[in-house]
């Protein structure tokens, strides 16, 4: 009898290691690396300080990495001669960026804590200070994934919702991850992060051209105050939807020469720039919230509420459904938004972590060891 007790108490011992070693958690990394989320937060600031939009890039790649096999890394892989990657995946091709700062962030971790960290870890503070930066809540995260050693194209071909999805599908999707609508919804708000950087450029690109003909000729570099009126009225109306990011004509054309439930003059306004024609302006970018360039804010819902959604995904939120409710209260309460944001960023990172002693912790991010 005593045989069989201690078999029991050593069987159910085995379980709460298993199952611990299982489980993610906030103070992973307290011992080990306790000088982590200064090194992540500074060196994510400096390249968003470089580029204001590579905050939606580094979001993005945390999104595009758990919805394909889980929060494992995969996205930041390489193709190899056993595998061709999610680089080249139809979501990410000519679209996914960021990798060159993960590259950055992770030799900033190694220099402080070498193989130590994951590269999936990595991607989830990389997120969330991200979204801090540009002015959006905040979250504990919680650590503790490893990464995988391999990664599929055709995963993430099928696992990544396309623009051109219909409400159904969309739920189907998040839920299949374990996430409710009112996450789809607020997590759809991960790309509202408009455009004001361009406009910048514009003007510094109009300041330069005349400057350049103030050398050739010797006159005033005088840049016409209308024309640069005319670039900021530009800027100033209302252009699309996602909080952060942009998006390919490709994603939108469909949208806004076919569908109904468009704004006409945000329709016109997106056409000048992505011509009805199959292989003409193709590559062209269109801000996806023109409103408020730099900030993480609630204008995405405010824009799917006057049916100014660039992406057909993004309007399918709004056009009669069972997430019309929760679209109207995120545009009506922006603390509502960032706190189901933050939650709904914490489920998604729980999807499907590998832990334990599955995978790795990568050296390289872009290479298994």
């Amino acid at each position: 009898m005593a045989f069989f007790k201690n078999a029991i108490c050593l069987a159910i011992l085995v379980i709460l290691i298993g199952n611990s070693s299982a489980q993610l958690s906030t103070g992973f990394y307290s011992t080990s690396c306790p000088n982590l989320f200064s090194t992540v937060k500074s060196a994510v600031q400096s390249a968003i300080s470089k580029e204001a939009r590579m905050g939606a890039s580094l979001l993005r790649l945390f999104f595009h990495d758990c919805f394909v096999n889980g929060c494992d890394g995969s996205i930041l892989l390489d193709d190899t001669s056993s595998f061709t990657g999610e680089k080249n995946a139809n979501p990410n091709r000519n679209s996914a960026t960021g990798f060159d700062v993960v590259d950055n962030i992770k030799s900033a971790v190694e220099n402080v804590c070498p193989g130590v960290v994951s590269c999936a870890d990595i991607l989830a503070i990389t997120a969330r200070d991200s979204v801090v930066t540009l002015g959006g809540p905040t979250w504990n995260v919680k650590l503790g994934r490893r990464d995988s050693r391999t990664a599929s194209q055709a995963a993430a071909n099928n696992g990544i919702p396309p623009p051109t999805s219909n409400l159904n599908a969309l739920i189907s999707r998040f839920s299949a991850l374990g996430l409710s609508s009112r996450d789809l919804v607020a997590l759809s708000g991960l790309f509202s992060l408009p455009a004001l950087l361009t406009f910048i450029l514009l003007v510094f690109k109009l300041l330069d051209e005349g400057l350049q003909r103030s050398i050739r000729s010797g006159k005033d570099p005088g840049i016409s105050f209308c024309k640069l009126t005319r670039y900021i009225y530009s800027f100033a109306n209302p252009a699309g939807s996602h909080t952060i990011g942009q998006a390919r004509c490709t994603s939108f054309r469909a949208r806004i020469y076919n569908e109904t439930n468009l704004d006409s003059s945000f329709a016109r306004l997106r056409q000048r720039n992505c011509p009805r024609a199959s292989g003409s302006g193709d590559n062209n970018l269109a801000p996806l919230d023109l409103q408020t360039p730099t900030n993480f804010d609630n204008d995405y819902f405010k824009n799917l509420v006057t049916q100014r959604g660039l992406l057909h995904s993004d309007q399918q939120l709004f056009s009669g459904g069972s997430t019309n409710s929760i679209v109207s209260t995120y545009a009506n309460n922006p603390n509502n938004f960032q706190s189901d944001f933050a939650s709904a960023m914490i489920k998604m990172g729980d999807i499907s972590p590998l832990t334990g002693s599955n995978g790795e912790i990568r050296k390289n991010c872009r290479r298994i060891n």
